[in-house]
């Protein structure tokens, strides 16, 4: 809220002193008006030789009418506070306090609803991470059982092609599981970074070339089972100058470079191109990374969206041929990895596919 009277604030912030439509206020004018109401009185009879004990009648009638109307608007909003907290803690979220009053129980009704808004997102975010997590655990266990059980049941025979199918499976499982380790342990801040100085041309290249042998390992694993694993994304490394050097944790960072890689490829079209870029940043030993694809795009109202957990997007066709779609983990794990080195990673313009930024901030300034 903006202009107003000196001292006013603004509605979603606390009172900070007394305000004019305070309690205290409030309190403070019942006590004069009671004042004023009996000296007034007491006036009259002196005036009109009226006897003491029906002014004395009066006033006390008067003054609790007063302080009765006072007391119903103080009142009335606790029990409305009451119920809805009552309606919180079982579990209810959706119910709100009325935000119609300009003083403290006006700020502790905002507070409230608030906190409602707080937990109904949590909550919403429990069950929805609840509900993704045992579809994607389903998918694995379910064809991993199916081939176990054509196995036990004479169906099939434990013949390589079968193993892989069900090794396949296992890897899934596997990745999901760590993917979601990864997450948890981030999210706690239990993941210490160990910064240090390296070289960023080899050490890229070592992570390109890594990201390389597990999609083939993938691809000759799927081979035989009927499924595809993208292994026909041409990965392009671009350092410049070549002798650039970084300052952060190469662990966290290779988990960065390689969720990135991992969702191109998935979005990249047949035989596309995924090229890796690192120039130096404005500080000392600071690193800007970009990670291109040929893909569809982002559009930009999914810009803001696109690091959140369990987003797969919601552009057509998102996924190249063969992919599997992943997680939608991925990118979170590579904000959060960036976030904790107080970098920045987001969607950046691009005539082609997509673009993700990264920026990460190095050594700290000295001041001068």
């Amino acid at each position: 809220m903006s202009g107003g009277a000196a001292g006013r604030r603004s509605p979603k912030e606390p009172w900070g002193g007394v305000s004019p439509f305070s309690i205290k206020t409030k309190l403070g004018a019942l006590v004069v008006i009671a004042v004023l109401i009996t000296t007034g009185l007491m006036m009259i009879a002196m005036r009109t030789a009226t006897e003491l004990r029906f002014i004395t009648v009066f006033s006390m009638i008067a003054t609790l009418l007063i302080t009765q109307f006072v007391a119903h608007s103080l009142t009335a909003p606790l029990d409305d506070m009451n119920a809805v907290a009552r309606s919180i803690s079982h579990g209810d979220y959706t119910r709100r306090v009325r935000e119609n009053r300009r003083d403290e129980l006006g700020d502790l009704a905002q507070t409230i609803n608030r906190m409602a808004d707080d937990l109904e997102a949590q909550e919403r975010q429990r069950k929805e991470l609840v509900a993704n997590v045992s579809h994607e655990l389903r998918t694995p266990i379910a064809g991993l059982r199916a081939v176990l059980e054509n196995i036990v049941d004479g169906v099939t025979q434990a013949d390589p092609e079968t193993m892989r199918t069900a090794l396949k499976q296992t890897e899934r499982l596997g990745r999901l599981v760590e993917t979601l380790l990864d997450l948890s342990r981030l999210d706690n801040g239990v993941v210490p970074l160990k910064k240090r100085r390296f070289e960023v041309w080899p050490y890229l290249s070592g992570v390109l070339k890594e990201a390389n042998m597990v999609a083939t390992a993938r691809a000759g694993i799927a081979s035989g089972s009927g499924s595809h694993t993208r292994n026909d994304v041409h990965l392009h490394l671009d350092v410049s100058p070549p002798e650039l050097t970084a300052h952060a944790d190469p662990e966290r960072i290779h988990q960065v470079v390689a969720n990135l890689i991992d969702n191109a490829v998935k979005h990249s079209p047949a035989h596309g191109r995924v090229t890796v870029k690192a120039r130096r940043g404005s500080l000392p030993e600071s690193l800007e990374l970009e990670v291109l694809d040929e893909g569809p795009g982002i559009p930009r109202s999914e810009w803001h969206r696109v690091f959140e957990r369990f987003n797969r997007g919601q552009v057509r066709r998102p996924h190249g041929p063969g992919s599997d779609g992943g997680t939608g983990l991925g990118l979170a794990i590579a904000r959060w990895a960036v976030d904790l080195h107080g970098g920045r990673i987001g969607v950046a313009e691009s005539d082609r596919g997509c673009r993700i930024l990264v920026t990460l901030p190095g050594l700290p300034s000295l001041p001068s």
